[in-house]
């Protein structure tokens, strides 16, 4: 058995490496992956796993999204903290689940099943529907930036806003430092939650707790004073002005 182990958590995904050793001594680990970025890449060069583990939170964002890029037709077990009533849905799909901490015997159960059925989905999950069904928080928790040579991880919890500069996109966070981030406006607004969120413009996405205050402007539009203060003047654009009003109090 060729077993894929996609886990952001380097000591999660070195414990599920020896559990599955354990339980079966002819697995073969092909490789232990901690972002869409890199199973992307993994998946472009490599033939099917048997198997594939897959945890659902990954550094760059929702594992989920790696199903929009390519098709997997093998057998997954995710592995994740969520939700018990979220288990008996994916076992109905013919994938499983297991949550963390991940325990042996439900390993062994998982390994087992999936060596007593066929390795080759006769049609692939719409794993996307199943998210949405299920209710999964898909969003983005984390941001890998790069500074220089080195890289640094962001929680969004941290983010106050995200704009374009010179077409850069940058993040600010909350205790006034800016990173370089490598997603467009665009891309950002479907991983960025959007209760949390609003692109007000075209140069920028503000976070709900950035907004320190509020003003009216001319043709109906919004002026925002953002905490950290921008080295720009923010105003909600003439045709979002009614979204962001609708958003601010939880109707958009």
């Amino acid at each position: 058995m060729d077993v894929l182990i996609i886990e952001d958590e380097q000591a999660a995904a070195r414990r599920l490496e020896k559990q599955i050793l354990a339980i079966r001594s002819e697995a073969h680990i092909l490789a232990k992956l901690d972002s869409i970025e890199s199973a992307l890449d993994w998946f472009s060069a490599h033939p099917m796993p048997d198997l594939v583990l897959l945890d659902i939170h990954l550094a760059d964002g929702a594992s989920f999204e790696i199903f929009n890029h390519t098709q997997i037709t093998c057998p997954i077990i995710f592995t994740t903290a969520y939700d018990q009533y979220a288990i008996q849905a994916f076992r109905v799909n013919a994938v499983d689940y297991l949550l963390k901490p991940i325990k042996p015997e439900e390993l062994a159960g998982a390994l087992e099943k999936v060596r007593n059925r066929n390795t080759s989905m006769a049609q692939p999950l719409d794993y996307q529907k199943l998210s949405k069904a299920l209710r999964v928080d898909t969003y983005s928790r984390r941001f890998l930036v790069k500074i220089g040579q080195s890289i640094k991880v962001i929680d969004v919890a941290e983010a106050a806003y995200f704009y374009t500069e010179d077409k850069i996109t940058f993040v600010n966070t909350k205790d006034c430092k800016r990173y370089p981030v490598d997603y467009s406006l665009e891309k950002l607004e479907e991983l960025l939650d959007p209760r949390l969120f609003f692109r007000i413009n075209r140069q920028i996405i503000v976070g709900l707790d950035a907004i320190k205050e509020m003003y009216t402007y001319s043709k109906s539009r919004v002026k925002i004073e953002l905490e950290p203060p921008s080295d720009f003047e923010v105003i909600v654009s003439t045709e979002r002005s009614p979204h962001f009003k609708k958003w601010l109090v939880g109707e958009e």
